[in-house]
């Protein structure tokens, strides 16, 4: 659904993703000679000449040239977002193969990964290791990034250490999202989508001048509603659904012709019924043995759920939702100071809440071997940031960024777990075994626990360029990182051994402060105009972290984890082939992390739950490569494939261990070693302005670990995912009409796999199942 763009349509093209190796070399054979025959040839037209266009990014903190920043990147343009009915950050895993996300019942533990790096934790107490940044503002909590994708001009996703510029909770990467500015001229438009499965989507935007010279505005709202695809047997509901809205307004102000001012605020309110996981066996297995245990009474317990790799249904007598609202507000002041320098001013607040109910027990009714377990959290979160940073002009030996950053981050909720057991007489024992509770046999007990975070960073960066001639250049770059973290803990339980539920324990606080200093160096070559090489080593780091939750322990999880430091090295090659009718890509990389903050399964009282620790050292490796190519100005491939190696090299078993933490070697979670996607779009006037787009992309990975500590049930198989559209558009008039088609040969996968103690478990994606939809839009 992509098209060679139009003045009106044009955007940042974005490098796509492919699938794997055989199909990359026949189509990058298929396409060579095409695309000499093309770079031989006139220009297609004035308004389109078949070329690719420049792609300009802001990852260095001031606007520049992709091919002429030297960090791996990679670009996914608005427009690309819209077509592909791209909506949330979770559905860019399959367009950019070296980001994985790892989803959840409940926002507050979903997880962005880069090159097999990410941090799975609950605890307010610990920070991501990638950065979300939404123009210009970090966000510091990953749940804030569950947001619906609307306004976008671009996203761009920095791979690596990026602690230099973007600070200590990029050790692993940046998504960088940028909105779109208000336009000059006068735009509106409708967005309506609807996809099987009862999905529907309507989006509502204005822009344009206010008053000429002197403002400019957007406004923009969203309202979005899926039933789901789950069935929830105890009374029927389809479940694992959303039900989401929101507005976001910019206004740009230009009072002086030296001075910029942008106001943006947005607010966002999502409510998901996504289950607690979908029961896919009964029988588990131990690592590293891979002993089986089978279960049968819960499997009794389940019916009239039947456990297989393909469920879609669940039996839960607790309604588990979460309600997540965003929304924040900022201003950037940009000031020309005169002799090509900038200042600009970042000031921005934003706040959080989640409020969340889950089945922890996945069962519909309450037996002798079988308690049932409900929890009810509450979070609230809200965070100010201060950014100001100088620009100094381009065009002498040495020109660069350099600034100073704050942010004060307040995290408190409540997190309630009610367990329901048997006691005393109980109804005789079913043939299968098990014994149900009658209502006057079951007793209640519960513990509650009142948590939360502060957090409080500064920090002084600085990054340069040095020019030694017209083709060599070397980059520098140091960030000096103040953190300073306390923490509040109480709990009451009901009563001693409940399953899930830690002992009363009285209010624990504490506090702990890290200094450090992050940076990166390395050469740059251009070695023609249209060819660019780079190699960079560089330091991150992500600061200390508490392990704050609703069982914490004390003193055990009272005492800090120390900070993660990450050292890389990287060389990359840009290149813009074929009189700019082909862009490659390509990086290898290799990053060491000390002191790797990860979570690691327990038992407490019979119910797993995971503590945070710092799990001693972690490795990735890889080669990556993105590719655009205007085979001919109709037809434009895009691909992109990683082969990344992350890898534990030394874990650090906690007092007490078994065996199973020995787990040197193996992967790190959510890390395919082979992922990758292509597409291709074709191009067709039809007459009288009309065209025609013909779209269609496959997303591969090889098979993905899902669990740090090795379960043999917590293995996704290899998968592909292939999606096709046509779409029929009126550039003159201003709309189009689409239909798509998801997942055409129906294939069913997890994106999440968990061994529950006696269950095997897996979230259902949205494509679990093929499905078809419909977009029209109309711009006026």
């Amino acid at each position: 659904m992509h098209r060679p763009p139009s003045p009106a349509r044009r955007g940042i093209p974005s490098p796509r993703p492919l699938f794997h190796r055989l199909p990359l070399a026949v189509a990058l054979a298929a396409a060579l000679p095409a695309l000499a025959q093309q770079a031989a040839a006139p220009a297609a037209s004035a308004a389109d000449d078949g070329r690719i266009q420049q792609v300009t990014i802001t990852a260095t903190k001031r606007v520049q040239p992709l091919q002429k920043t030297p960090i791996a990147i990679s670009v996914i343009s608005g427009t690309t977002l819209e077509q592909a009915n791209l909506n949330t950050l979770a559905s860019l895993t399959a367009q950019t193969p070296t980001v994985n996300f790892r989803t959840n019942a409940s926002n507050k533990d979903s997880a962005l990964f880069i090159r097999g790096v990410g941090t799975i934790s609950t605890s307010p107490g610990v920070e991501p290791t990638v950065s979300t940044v939404i123009d210009g503002v970090v966000t510091m909590r990953p749940g804030q990034a569950t947001l619906d994708l609307v306004d976008i001009d671009h996203i761009e996703i920095l791979r690596g250490p990026q602690g230099t510029l973007f600070g200590k909770n990029a050790s692993a990467g940046v998504i960088n999202i940028v909105s779109k500015a208000p336009s000059a001229e006068t735009e509106r438009y409708v967005d309506l989508t609807w996809m099987q499965g009862n999905e529907r989507r309507l989006k509502l935007g204005a822009s344009g001048t206010l008053k000429e010279g002197l403002a400019r505005g957007s406004l923009t709202a969203f309202a979005g509603k899926y039933d789901g695809n789950v069935t929830n047997v105890y009374n029927g509901a389809t479940v694992n659904g959303y039900d989401r809205k929101g507005v976001r307004g910019r206004l740009d102000l230009t009072p002086d012709k030296a001075v910029k001012v942008s106001l943006i605020a947005d607010y966002a309110r999502a409510r998901d019924t996504t289950p607690t996981g979908v029961v896919v066996s009964t029988t588990t297995h131990a690592y590293p043995t891979g002993a089986a245990t089978d279960n049968p009474l819960f499997a009794a317990a389940l019916l009239p759920v039947v456990a297989s790799p393909t469920n879609r249904q669940i039996n839960s007598d607790t309604g588990t939702a979460v309600t997540d609202v965003n929304g924040g507000l900022s201003a950037q002041v940009d000031w020309q100071l005169g002799g090509g320098y900038a200042l600009t001013s970042i000031t921005a607040w934003r706040k959080w809440t989640n409020d969340q109910t889950q089945d922890q027990d996945r069962l519909g009714a309450v037996y002798k071997q079988f308690a049932s377990l409900a929890d009810i959290g509450t979070l609230d979160f809200r965070q100010l940031s201060q950014e100001l940073r100088i620009a100094s002009p381009r065009g002498g030996f040495f020109d660069y960024v350099a600034g100073l950053f704050y942010i004060d981050g307040k995290d408190e909720e409540r997190y309630e777990r009610d367990v329901v057991r048997c006691a005393g007489t109980t109804a005789s024992p079913l043939p299968s075994g098990l014994i149900p509770c009658s209502a006057g046999s079951m007793t209640q007990d519960n513990g509650v626990a009142y948590y939360g975070t502060r957090s409080k960073s500064a920090s002084a960066f600085g990054e340069g360029t040095l020019h030694f001639t017209p083709t060599l250049s070397a980059i520098a770059g140091l960030r000096y990182t103040s953190d300073q973290l306390s923490f509040h803990h109480v709990r009451t339980a009901t009563a001693t051994g409940v399953p899930g539920v830690a002992p009363t324990q009285a209010l624990a606080t504490g506090s702990t402060s890290a200094h450090a200093f992050s940076g990166r160096f390395g050469p740059q070559w251009q070695i023609t105009p249209e060819v660019m090489a780079y190699a960079t080593v560089s330091k991150g780091y992500k600061g200390p972290a508490y392990n704050v939750f609703f069982n914490m322990a004390v003193p055990r999880d009272s005492l800090a984890l120390n900070p993660e430091i990450s050292h890389s090295v990287e060389a990359g090659l840009k290149s813009t082939l074929f009189d700019r009718r082909a862009r490659l890509n390509l990086a290898v990389f290799k990053t060491d992390y000390s002191n790797y903050q990860a979570n690691l399964q327990d038992l407490l009282n019979g119910v797993v739950v995971t503590r945070l620790i710092n799990a001693g050292d972690v490795s990735t490796k890889g080669v990556e490569m993105d590719l655009e190519a205007r085979v001919t100005p109709q037809f434009t491939v895009n691909a992109a494939l990683a082969n990344i190696i992350a890898r534990v090299k030394n874990f650090r078993c906690p007092p007490g261990a078994s065996p199973s933490c020995d787990i040197n070697g193996k992967p790190l979670p959510f890390s395919p070693d082979w992922k990758g996607n292509l597409r291709a779009q074709y191009y067709l006037p039809v007459g009288g302005s009309k065209t025609m787009d013909f779209g269609a992309d496959y997303s591969w990975q090889s098979k993905v670990q899902y669990d740090l500590a090795q379960s043999p049930d917590a293995i996704q198989p290899a998968y592909g995912i292939f999606n096709a559209s046509i779409e029929l558009a009126h550039d003159t008039q201003g709309w189009r009409v689409a239909l798509l088609v998801k997942n055409l040969f129906n294939k069913s996968y997890a994106t999440f796999l968990q061994n529950s103690g006696n269950n095997v478990n897996r979230y259902v994606p949205r494509d679990d199942q093929r499905y078809f939809g419909i977009n029209a839009r109309y711009d006026f």
